[in-house]
């Protein structure tokens, strides 16, 4: 078999062959050389394996050249898949190598995006402005006129701080040589530092400046609501001071204004609350309600006359909601009487048909009408000084808190039954609602003396020399829903000091010190002496510092002058924490056991954070409710 092979080999050296083409020794050495490392690499690599090649084909192994054909087919599809396996090698390194640069450019580009969108927040977004200034007094010329109210606090400027509005009747020069004549001014002052925000020249007194808790317009835009003494009533925008509208002194003809204007819910629906006016004629008993469009000032309706008869100082008009949803307006003279708003509008519009938010009634308080079924509700009668809402422990509504010149009465809201009574005299000045006790029920401090809330019981008085007359105690919130109390006084001092001093005023007069003292629930023995002045303290209010959960109190005084001469006037602002921390004084009312290391009240004083608020709860504040409560006691 051999010798056969080899014998058809020989016969064919030297011939043409149509598939190998011409025979050259020399070639064909070379080729049988690659030949042999070819059929060891395909051994190698599995290529040919028991006489099979990759293929699965059977190969003749007697055949020289099938043998030929298909080594060098295998050759070429070795060649082929070589050099494709190293591709993928050196692109899966050179991807490899790029990763790192990748992982570095995106991390250098987050951070290039954060700090440019750092840029444009510190730059482009204003930051809310720091209160630095802890105290500042701004002089505002010699006052003839005095203060009416107390200062206003409400942001204007939109800077999250209350500023303070107020007017005053200040001496101003005329173009006659040296002459002064006075000249009313309201003014908006920034809270943050004193200066002058605008101003705005008025033609009489100004009884008060309100911001807060007015839906006067039916835009965003914060308005102030100014009301004078005898017939001006207009409403201007609080950001620049210029009116929104005026009312026409033509719909007072015969009276004046007696009190500052109330906000009322909507009547004439147009989505804006309304305002009821008070005027009286030349004689006491002539009063009359006129309902004004919160949104053009204009009437809506005519007067709606009263006579009433009382003796003393005019109480309100205040308005009051009660659980049912029902609006009465509460005034007198030396006592209190109520009217339904639905009355005075059903007669101002001569017609019997109401809105929706006067289409209900508090069947409590209609038990009080007279016996001759006036429009008039008796609440209360004899001496009434003061009338304050304040929050009801139940929390559902208001309770009415009556002080007379005899003592105090709180009444409650729902039935005008008294909840106690507490006789004192010489009573002249508000009580000032906040949280003494634990019970989370409100108490009243009045005159250096501290009433229980839910019982009417002193817990808690002092006895200090002169107490400022018509200075009101305020109160503040902290974050622990505890107050803190500040009011006017004089210093105490030692029995021995007073007769020096007593002396010394015979001889030669000087000018009494007030002091500013703050009571915390926390230690009832001790008072903190945060500021003094000499002169007259005339009005004072307390604003909150939202961003920094701080307190500061604003104080108007009259400087002491001669007989015949005006004092001038000023304001000044005193933040609470840095007062506490800073320049504070103890004054121990009494021996404590154990006292209170000055470290130990340092670290509780430095604890203190003030929240705003309200003492007095509305039962109502959206029209839409009482119409869907209306809709459905109509269904029901």
């Amino acid at each position: 078999m051999i010798d056969g092979n080899w014998h058809r080999l020989y016969n064919n050296k030297g011939k043409k062959s149509p598939d190998l083409g011409e025979y050259d020794p020399l070639t064909q050495a070379d080729s049988d050389e690659s030949e042999d490392d070819l059929v060891l690499n395909l051994q190698k690599n599995g290529g040919v394996r028991n006489g099979k090649s990759s293929l699965g084909e059977l190969q003749d192994v007697d055949s020289d050249v099938e043998v030929g054909m298909t080594k060098q087919h295998l050759s070429e599809g070795v060649v082929e898949e070589y050099p494709s396996e190293a591709t993928n090698s050196l692109e899966q390194k050179t991807a490899n190598s790029l990763m790192p640069y990748f992982r570095t450019a995106i991390f250098l580009l987050t951070v290039v995006v954060s700090m440019i969108l750092v840029l444009v927040c510190a730059f482009l977004i204003p930051c809310p402005a720091r209160d630095l200034h802890n105290t500042w007094i701004r002089n505002l010329g010699q006052e003839t006129g005095g203060v009416l109210f107390s200062p206003e606090l409400f942001d204007v400027n939109a800077d999250g701080l209350p500023d303070i509005l107020l007017s005053f009747t200040a001496l101003k020069n005329a173009s006659v040589q040296g002459v002064s004549k006075p000249w009313v001014t309201v003014m908006a002052l920034s809270g943050m530092n004193g200066s002058t925000l605008w101003s705005s020249h008025v033609k009489e007194e100004i009884r008060s400046v309100q911001c807060k808790d007015l839906n006067l317009m039916s835009s965003t835009e914060p308005v102030c609501l100014i009301t004078g003494t005898s017939k001006f009533l207009s409403l201007l925008s609080a950001s620049s001071g210029k009116p929104v509208w005026t009312l026409d002194s033509s719909h007072l003809p015969s009276g004046t204004l007696a009190a500052p204007a109330v906000a009322v819910p909507d009547i004439d629906g147009d989505r804006v609350s309304d305002l009821v006016v008070l005027a009286i004629g030349e004689t006491q008993p002539d009063l009359c309600f006129i309902l004004v469009s919160g949104k053009t000032g204009n009437p809506v309706g005519g007067p709606v006359k009263y006579s009433i008869n009382g003796n003393g100082k005019l109480i309100g008009p205040q308005s009051h909601i009660t659980s049912h949803g029902a609006v009465y307006i509460l005034f007198g003279f030396g006592n209190v009487q109520a009217v339904a708003l639905r009355d005075i509008f059903a007669q101002a519009r001569n017609r019997d048909s109401f809105p929706p938010v006067l289409q209900r009634e508090e069947p409590e308080w209609e038990k009080r009408r007279s016996v001759n079924l006036s429009e008039l509700i008796d609440i209360y009668s004899g001496g009434v000084e003061f009338l304050q809402a304040v929050k009801s422990p139940e929390g559902n509504c208001s309770d009415l808190l009556i002080t007379t010149d005899h003592g105090l009465t709180l009444l409650r809201g729902q039935d005008l039954e008294p909840r106690w009574t507490l006789k004192q005299q010489d009573i002249d000045s508000q009580p000032s609602p906040g949280y003494f006790s634990n019970d989370q029920i409100l108490d009243f401090m009045i005159q250096a003396q501290m009433v229980d809330g839910k019982s009417g019981l002193p817990v808690w008085n002092y006895e200090l020399p002169c107490h400022m007359k018509k200075s009101d105690a305020l109160s503040v919130m902290t974050l622990d829903k505890k107050s803190v109390f500040l009011f006017w006084a004089n210093k105490k001092q030692s029995i021995l000091k007073s007769l020096v001093s007593e002396n010394l005023a015979l001889q030669e007069p000087s000018p009494r010190v007030h002091h500013l003292y703050l009571l915390h629930p926390t230690f009832p023995m001790l008072l903190l002496d945060l500021s003094n002045t000499t002169g007259t303290v005339t009005a004072s209010s307390i604003g909150i510092n939202d961003l920094q959960k701080d307190a500061f109190y604003i104080t108007v005084t009259t400087s002491i002058t001669s007989e015949h001469q005006p004092g001038f006037l000023s304001v000044s602002k005193l933040r609470l924490r840095w007062a506490l921390m800073s320049q504070s004084q103890e004054v121990p009312l009494k021996e404590t056991d154990p006292k209170i290391s000055r470290g130990e009240l340092r670290r509780f004083l430095s604890r203190i954070k003030f929240t705003d608020f309200a003492h007095k709860v509305r039962c109502l504040c959206d029209n839409r409710i009482c119409a869907q409560k209306t809709k459905e006691n109509e269904q029901g």
